[in-house]
């Protein structure tokens, strides 16, 4: 039985990656959204990040961009990301006031901020995917985000 709040309707799927050339530098980042038959992505890019911005990033835009409050299965490359999720790093962050275990501020507080957001907006389940393994929508996505990467220099931003 679904817990309340949240709609009887099937599950989305979203699919997200990002990336960078050089670190910091150029970032990209993309989100597949599968919701019944319809398919969507969201995808942007920053001239100077860092990879792990990117894939918090696409974490959450993917999320934010599923209106409502949905059951979604985020699928993710980035033990970064899931493993905050799955192993409840961020439960330990707010309780010690945005400290991690190596006793230095949160890297991307801003970010994870507004991803728990959206995970406390949807039931989230988090799953890791094995990074260039030959997983279509993994290798779609991070084709996607390297193209939004490729968007910068075509739209003749500035790099760093």
């Amino acid at each position: 039985m679904p817990r309340t709040g949240i709609a009887v309707l099937p599950d989305v799927i979203v699919y997200c990656d990002g990336a960078c050339s050089g670190n910091p530098g150029p970032g990209g980042w993309a989100a597949i959204i599968i919701e019944t038959e319809r398919e969507r992505v969201v995808s942007g890019a920053e001239p100077r990040t860092t990879n792990q911005r990117m894939e918090i990033t696409a974490a959450l835009e993917g999320l934010a961009a599923i209106p409502g409050r949905r059951r979604v299965r985020v699928h993710s490359d980035s033990a970064y990301v899931v493993n905050c999720f799955r192993d409840g790093w961020w439960e330990r962050w707010e309780r010690t006031g945005w400290i991690a275990a190596s006793r230095q501020p949160v890297a991307n507080r801003d970010l994870w901020e507004r991803l728990i957001a959206e995970m406390h907006r949807h039931d989230v389940h988090w799953h890791k995917v094995r990074g260039h393994s030959g997983d279509p929508l993994n290798e779609r996505v991070d084709a996607l985000a390297r193209r939004a990467i490729a968007s910068l220099t075509a739209a003749g931003k500035p790099c760093c």
